[in-house]
């Protein structure tokens, strides 16, 4: 995913950008901040088709990456929740 999204930006900004947007490997961190939507600002998209395609990626990321960690750190955060109420509880057999 990463690679396409280098590969899609490079395409979509490189002739308005070719300073930011030099090659695919400059391309790549423009890819991995916005995947894992940390979006560091300091590169973006300055074309229509750039933004409408950084906008695919960054929902993308959402579903790939920001969702699914949030679904599991609350399913964590509930079995250790479960865990230690269990440790609290008196045994019953003695």
């Amino acid at each position: 995913m990463l690679y396409l999204a280098a590969i899609g930006i490079y395409y979509f900004e490189h002739k308005a950008q070719p300073e930011v947007f030099r090659s695919i490997f400059d391309c790549l961190w423009w890819a991995v901040a916005t995947l894992t939507t940390v979006g560091y600002g300091d590169i973006y998209p300055i074309t229509i088709a750039g933004r409408l395609f950084t906008f695919v990626i960054l929902m993308v990321g959402l579903g790939l990456i920001a969702v699914p960690t949030g679904i599991v750190a609350s399913a964590l955060s509930s079995v250790r929740r479960q865990q230690e109420q269990a440790d609290d509880q008196p045994d019953r057999e003695k």
